[in-house]
């Protein structure tokens, strides 16, 4: 099916346009038809790029029955849609997209006893389990992904998991769909023996189907547990090793697992459910050979583990280099070994699974590898690395250049005997075609995720084509699977025909023609699929194809050249800074970097992604918005776009939290592209006088706060701020900081020695720091910035205030956050070249607020100011880093009495991002008897002025409604410590509470 001209001689814009129109005239769903909007829907996880006609995000399964309807008459696809995060191109295509994610995601009925649920398509995984734990309960199909992906795309794709070897894979566990057909009927697909009417006459066609190819399905079917190739056909042969059903009868649900969305519209999954264990231990295996861990896996597998994974030395050494991984990963490793497996044993008996890893050490004393093991029992350790091993794909991805490692042949499974043998040969392959691979993944069933490093835009079609070649010999001399977990879509769909030869392949069709006769659903997938290195189909189209990718010269103000580089296939070595033949100097490529693996549209710990979690909109994605620059800087949405209307729009709602710079896998740092896009578009478009108010705080609040009590007229007379609102777009509904006169400055200078003192303290060894007062805490909160003084000082420190003489000095963050990046170098430099001489000496900075001081360890470093603003980054520390650093050193002791109440802390988005959260608690750990609680919670709203902005402020409240403000409401007799500014103002807006910083919290118990 196309929609380039159909039978009424329709234009494809004219049949777009008026499918847009019906669909918003008959529909209640989110509809989107603009370039922006289609362009964040035409990638997934893998390597292409195809433009959807249009988006529908249905509210209601009302709105997807019309919508198919629609299509049919129009005759335009219909394409599935859950979390996008498909590695093989899945859910791209040239379709309407229909998006299940927002709001078709309920959890129906959940059957305890029965140990089952019914559930919508667009639920994530991770939800429905922790949905299901209070009943000791969970769904065992545990995809890496288990935060984003949904279980509609979970049962399209067959999905499988680390722990398959004991639960088995997708289809092992779906008891029920209830679908859409594309002539709009519906209907229950189940257990064969209770069916009736269509259902009934399906089972029949595929009965049927399956006795006619009996002899073939016998011998080209892979007699493998990961084979997710194809159709499932074999429902009425089996040929998986692990029956499809327990007593061997017929599920025709079975048919659409796996389909990838070509058979029907997945409306409701009846789900098998397993309880949850209630112990697990887990023993990591270190080898120093890569090919000794391949080998020992079939062995190990006799124990019965429930899990064994494996973790190559590439992604130890990318864990290693990620400082959100690197702790974790060093406490599995035993030297810098080649490989590492983890073997996970779960049940009810712990003592018991706790032998097991004493048989797991046994066992490798036998294979020649004593003192191999390192046993965690705890389930802290436990699930930190597991978490880990989840991102690592993702990890991976974090490669920079344009060489990325490709997924083409990443599922090709082979029976254990073989594992060894055939990553050998493998390694060889890639070495002919001047590469190499990661590894990582599902030792236990003998599929491992490996990924030759190629570059899609210079020459890596033809390397992937001959290394797929290849390959597929080596899957069929060990009696493998080609497609063993991710599926097919347009990378191994045309490996079905291959794999199951041209008879099968045929009966395929059949039974697309039978569920799907005007070919409506995702047209060109499984059945007629495209060569898989067709050009024209991938996200960077090289040379040769009608539409190469190419990206426009662009001039950053910020540095971005650690981005612009190339890499050695084979080595993996980087090139020099600027190198690699960015036009927009390393910005393109910084944003290239999204892979779209989707881990932005996760809930749990964490804070990315803050607006995402409050809208669940694709365009408020951490991915969407790195999608959105990507396609302005290639001139995919047309001239000008990156200092358009919609790239406002798309970058409107991020808080800068910093968030995806630690989280991120792949290393996207949104809130630095923002202040990017910012500088552009201010230049192009201007500023307005709120921008300026904002930008310019640190030059007037002093003049400000002399006049405090007119200043602070705006929220005491009825009208002025709702003039503000108009005037300024300054909330109305929110009160303004508090201007003051007695602020910092004009109250506590007493406290401080000269900056000659202070070298000369720090060149003889004595106890000094330097304190940067930022605006806020000095003219706002300024108890805060006393209390840090005070506290520095009755601990014997020497104390030098950073000042100058016509003000206070500036970090810059009020002008990048209004996008004047020339304006912020200038504060930023002035400061650096101020504290050098003090930095240069040993003498650590210390800043209250997160915001400011981290500015001197993350945009300072990119602004061009060279070495002496890398010097001045690493003597700034936190209050609380420096205390914390100071008393595990024995120089800071400060007696300290009793708090008397629980102590919940709320981490700043800033000190999350750069670790700075473990030191706040270790310091409040000094407090005698304290036992401080962290927060689970994402971004309080605020982010500097975004929550004082009109527009802004419901988006604002409802990201504290989250989490932040119900965590505070239900402790109302604790303290509540917050550092950031904007948090603790958020937390009495919105809680009525007082929350502190932790410097006035120690001042209020020193002795």
């Amino acid at each position: 099916m196309s929609i380039t001209r159909d039978a009424s001689h329709r234009t494809a814009t004219e049949t777009s346009t008026l499918l847009e129109r019906r669909l918003r005239a008959e529909t209640q769903g989110e509809v989107r038809f603009d370039d922006a909007s289609r362009g964040r829907y035409a990638t997934d996880a893998s390597i292409y790029q195809v433009m959807p006609v249009g988006v529908l995000v249905p509210r209601t399964w009302e709105d997807v029955g019309a919508a198919i309807a629609i299509a049919r008459e129009l005759k335009v696809p219909v394409l599935p849609r859950g979390a996008g995060t498909s590695q093989c191109g899945q859910t791209v295509g040239a379709a309407l997209a229909i998006d299940t994610t927002k709001y078709l995601r309920k959890i129906l009925d959940v059957e305890p006893l029965a140990r089952t649920a019914v559930v919508e398509p667009g639920l994530v995984l991770d939800h429905l389990n922790a949905a299901l734990k209070p009943h000791g309960l969970w769904y065992p199909v545990d995809v890496s992904t288990g935060a984003q992906a949904t279980l509609g795309g979970m049962a399209g794709n067959n999905s499988c998991g680390s722990r398959s070897i004991a639960y088995g894979n997708m289809v092992h566990n779906v008891l029920g769909v209830g679908a859409l057909l594309s002539d709009g009927s519906q209907v229950a697909f189940g257990p064969v023996a209770g069916l009736t009417g269509r259902a009934a006459s399906i089972a029949g066609f595929v009965r049927d189907l399956a006795a006619r190819h009996r002899s073939e399905i016998e011998s080209r079917w892979p007699k493998v547990l990961r084979r997710v190739g194809g159709y499932n056909l074999d429902i009425f042969h089996n040929q998986n090793e692990r029956p499809y059903t327990a007593d061997g009868s017929v599920n025709l649900a079975h048919l659409l697992v796996g389909s990838e969305g070509t058979l029907a519209f997945t409306k409701s999954l009846t789900l098998k459910l397993a309880p949850l264990p209630r112990a697990k231990v887990l023993g990591v295996v270190n080898f120093t050979d890569f090919r000794a861990a391949m080998d020992a896996a079939q062995h190990i597998v006799r124990l019965g583990p429930s899990a064994v994974e494996l973790v190559d030395r590439i992604m130890i050494e990318l864990s290693l280099s990620n400082p959100a991984f690197r702790p974790t990963i060093e406490t599995a490793l035993i030297g810098r070994p080649d490989a590492v497996l983890l073997v996970e044993f779960s049940g009810d008996d712990k003592p018991a699974l706790t032998r097991r890893l004493k048989d797991l050490s046994a066992l490798m004393d036998d294979l020649g590898l004593p003192g191999s093991v390192i046993e965690m029992t705890d389930e802290a350790p436990q699930k930190n690395l597991w978490e880990v091993r989840k991102a690592g794909l993702n990890i991976m991805m974090s490669l920079k250049g344009d060489g990325k490692p490709v997924s083409f042949i990443e599922d090709c499974a082979v029976p254990l005997e073989h594992l060894a043998d055939y990553t050998a040969a493998l390694t060889e392959v890639f070495a002919r075609h001047g590469t190499h691979g990661t590894w990582y993944a599902h030792a236990s069933v003998g599929t491992l995720h490996v990924r030759p490093i190629l570059d899609m835009r210079r020459g890596g079609a033809a390397k992937m084509r001959g290394i797929a070649e290849e390959a597929s010999v080596l899957v069929r001399r060990y009696k493998g699977a080609f497609s063993g977990e991710h599926g097919d879509g347009l990378c191994r769909g045309e490996w079905i025909a291959w794999q199951f030869g041209p008879a099968l392949n045929q009966a395929f069709a059949a039974i697309k023609t039978e569920l799907d006769p005007i070919n409506l659903f995702s047209p060109g997938r499984m059945i007629d699929p495209p060569r898989m290195d067709e050009g024209s189909l991938f996200r960077t189209p090289p040379r040769g194809t009608p539409h190469p990718y190419t990206v426009a010269p662009f001039e950053p103000a910020l540095d971005w050249s650690e981005w612009d580089v190339q890499n050695d296939p084979v080595t993996e070595a980087i090139s020099a800074p600027g190198s690699g033949g960015d036009p927009a100097k390393g910005f393109a490529k910084a944003a290239e970097m999204c892979n779209n693996n989707g881990h932005c549209r996760k809930f749990d710990a964490g804070t990315m992604c803050p607006s995402y979690r409050v809208t669940r909109d694709e365009q408020h994605l951490t991915r969407g918005r790195a999608n959105t620059l990507r396609l302005a800087l290639s001139g995919q949405l047309g001239p000008d776009a990156l200092t358009g209307a919609a790239m406002a729009e798309t970058m409107a709602l991020c808080v800068s939290c910093k968030g995806c710079r630690r989280e991120c896998p792949t290393g996207i740092d949104m809130a630095k592209m923002k202040v990017e896009f910012l500088g552009a578009y201010k230049a192009k478009h201007g500023f307005t006088l709120k921008d300026r108010l904002i930008a310019y705080l640190p030059d007037y609040a002093d003049r400000l706060g002399r006049i405090a009590g007119l200043a602070n007229l705006r929220d005491r007379i009825p009208g002025l701020a709702w003039a503000s609102e108009k005037l300024l777009g300054l909330s109305a509904r929110r009160k303004l900081p508090r201007w003051r006169r007695d602020t910092f400055w004009e109250t506590q200078g007493g406290l401080f020695c000269s900056r000659d003192a202070a070298l000369a303290a720090a060149a003889s060894g004595g106890k000094v720091a330097a304190l940067f007062v930022d605006t806020f805490n000095g003219n706002f909160e300024s108890e805060n910035a006393a209390a840090a003084a005070r506290v520095l000082t009755k601990a014997g420190y020497a104390l030098y205030p950073i000042a100058k003489d016509e003000g206070r000095h500036c970090c810059g963050r009020t002008f990048l956050a209004a996008g004047m990046i020339g304006k912020a170098r200038e504060r930023a430099e002035a400061l650096i070249d101020d504290v050098l001489p003090l930095a240069k000496a040993g003498i650590v900075i210390v800043g209250l607020e997160p915001s400011c001081l981290l500015t001197l360890r993350d945009e300072a470093l990119a602004m061009g100011l060279g070495e002496k603003a890398r010097a001045v980054s690493k003597q700034a520390l936190l209050f609380e880093e420096f205390i914390d650093r100071e008393a595990k050193a024995g120089r800071f002791t400060l007696a300290l009495k009793p708090a008397g109440k629980p102590i919940l802390l709320h981490g700043h988005c800033h000190q999350k991002a750069f670790g700075a959260v473990s030191p706040v608690l270790a310091v409040l750990r000094l407090i005698p008897d304290a036992k401080p609680e962290l927060i689970e919670t994402s971004c309080c709203g605020m982010a500097g002025s975004f929550g004082y902005e009109a527009d802004h402020y419901d988006v604002s409240m409802a990201m504290a409604e989250l989490n932040l403000l119900p965590a505070i409401r239900r402790r109302p007799e604790a303290i509540i410590v917050a550092d950031g500014t904007s948090c603790r103002h958020q937390i009495a807006h919105g809680a009525g509470r007082e929350a502190v910083h932790v410097a006035w919290l120690l001042d209020m118990l020193a002795s």
